[in-house]
């Protein structure tokens, strides 16, 4: 087994892997779909990293958790912010793998009706109540495994989601079809939206887990 064996697509020097089938010796850890970097050889055979898994919004190791599952977490989570009259006027995620564990990050930006500042701890609940509402597979990387980090919310300076569809207008999206996207990976966009971070908030501690069958999200 070589490189030619695979159907890769060659980027940047990089050797990127698509699995379309599952049963090829030494990839039972991956799944159809998911794709991967070619990081070297070793008797000529190929070793792998994961980049991400096709159709999964966010993903850091085993883990994954697609659209309609964070929506439903997040939904659950600014409950919390109902007290001091504050909405979440937009958001959006992505999978920060620069950090050891790697960690869910979520953009917010707030729309704030009442005069009441929202404590810290306000926001540490909605990291934690996005956690604990997502699979277990995703709870038991981070109370068990270890491998996933803390969830992650970044609040952003209001007006930052406008200067996020300016710049997609800019790359030659439509203004009529835009869509804010709930999962963003494009390295310009992050440090977009990283250099509109006012505060930054950690899940305090690990969601409830206990052994079981692994369960993804159904949806």
């Amino acid at each position: 087994m070589n490189a030619r064996s695979f159907p890769f697509i060659l980027s940047q020097s990089v050797l990127l892997l698509h699995i379309k089938k599952s049963y090829l010796v030494g990839l039972y850890r991956y799944r159809v779909g998911d794709v991967l970097r070619v990081v070297g050889f070793k008797n000529k055979a190929p070793r792998f990293s994961f980049i991400c898994r096709k159709n999964v919004v966010l993903s850091i190791d085993s883990d994954k958790t697609d659209e309609v599952e964070l929506q439903s977490a997040v939904k659950n989570a600014v409950n919390h912010l109902i007290p001091f009259d504050a909405t979440l006027a937009e958001y959006t995620s992505y999978a920060d793998t620069t950090t050891i564990p790697g960690h869910y990050v979520l953009f917010w930006e707030l729309s704030l009706n009442g005069s009441t500042p929202i404590p810290p701890s306000v926001f540490e609940d909605c990291c934690l109540t996005i956690e604990e509402s997502l699979n277990s597979v995703y709870r038991q990387g981070r109370a068990s495994d270890k491998s996933i980090g803390p969830l992650e919310i970044k609040i952003v300076e209001p007006g930052t989601f406008d200067k996020l569809m300016d710049y997609a207008i800019s790359l030659g999206a439509s203004i009529n079809q835009y869509k804010t996207p709930r999962c963003v990976k494009f390295a310009p966009i992050v440090e977009l939206l990283n250099s509109r971070v006012v505060t930054c908030y950690f899940s305090p501690k690990c969601p409830k887990w206990a052994p079981g069958h692994k369960q993804w999200s159904k949806n």
